[in-house]
């Protein structure tokens, strides 16, 4: 699922039966396997590698806790599909709960730039205007380097430092590693020369980036839902928090103030976290008529209106997921 140039990976990908990669011939050993279900991962998922804690648990459950013995163990070939199977299913189970936001950097980005001559002369000028501290009108050519890095991944620039082959060829291929002198203008076509080039790199092997950020999309209120004994708990505590509060007059503001103070325990972020969620709230209490929640709620009737607000996040947060710095 994309959103705003960012892809939710939330393991949907990996719960298909049919495996792109043809499995190893015959029995293999635990280690084998694994590294093919990683090669199986990756082909899913852009070539994304998982992050280590991610990947770590997957394997102990495949494993049954016991990763050195499982790594040694030697699997028959009509047990091999099964495993890369529960592998596969670990890890969808857990993105599941916690996706992953991710920015797939295959040159659609850099063309939004090359393909517009006023935003490219634009972004240029500006690139430019910040390497140039001295105000000379002047720069070297190996400057086209920290023009990529000021670029960055928000542009569609992979990290400089972690992908230097692909840069020093390309670099290398129009001379810019050197001192020679350019102008603004010259500076400009070199930069587009290089851009082209970086972005036919990335569309024939993308680059992907595990962002920093907290995908909110529903998950833990949707397994709430479908937990009825869980439910019904987290209702009875919203219940006695709601009648500590006061009933009657202004329940729709109280109402609100009871779901954005349970937001953590329904994996919802804070309500001042971002404008997004401020939002989320508004739309979802918008669709509430005043009457529905008018007077004193009884138990059932407090408990339906609650469940239909949280299968509205649900449905608002599937299609529209939110997203958090880590630390909110």
């Amino acid at each position: 699922m994309a959103n705003g140039g960012l892809t939710v990976v939330d393991g949907s990908t990996l719960r298909a039966d049919d495996l792109r990669l043809p499995l190893p011939d015959g029995a293999v050993s635990g280690a084998r396997l694994l590294q093919h279900a990683e090669s199986e991962v990756a082909a899913r998922l852009f070539g994304l590698s998982l992050p280590d804690p991610l990947r770590s648990a997957a394997f102990r459950r495949l494993a049954g806790g016991d990763a050195r013995s499982f790594e040694e163990e030697i699997i028959d070939a009509d047990s091999v599909k099964r495993k890369v199977r529960e592998y596969l299913l670990a890890l969808a189970d857990d993105l599941a709960d916690d996706p992953l936001a991710i920015l797939v950097l295959d040159g659609s980005a850099l063309r939004v730039f090359l393909d517009d001559e006023d935003d490219f002369a634009m972004l240029a000028e500006n690139l430019f205007t910040d390497l140039d501290v001295d105000d000379r009108g002047k720069l070297s050519k190996k400057k086209i380097q920290d023009a990529l890095v000021l670029m960055g991944v928000e542009m569609g620039v992979p990290t400089f430092s972690e992908h230097s082959d692909l840069f020093s060829n390309i670099l290398r291929k129009h001379g810019a590693e050197g001192e020679q002198q350019l102008g603004q203008a010259q500076f400009a076509q070199l930069l587009q020369l290089i851009l082209q080039d970086l972005a036919d790199g990335l569309a024939e092997k993308p680059v992907v980036v595990i962002q920093n950020l907290k995908v909110v999309n529903g998950s833990k209120i949707k397994k709430l839902l479908e937990h009825k004994e869980l439910l019904d708990d987290e209702m009875e505590s919203m219940f006695g928090d709601w009648n500590a509060r006061g009933r009657g007059e202004g329940n729709m503001e109280r109402l609100q103030g009871l779901l954005k103070a349970k937001g953590s325990r329904l994996g919802l972020p804070p309500a001042e976290s971002n404008e997004a969620v401020a939002l989320l709230y508004d739309q979802i209490f918008s669709e509430i008529k005043e009457e529905v929640i008018a007077g004193e709620l009884t138990r059932d009737a407090f408990h339906i209106v609650v469940s239909d607000i949280m299968e509205k996040l649900v449905d608002q947060l599937e299609a529209n997921p939110i997203f958090t710095d880590m630390g909110s």
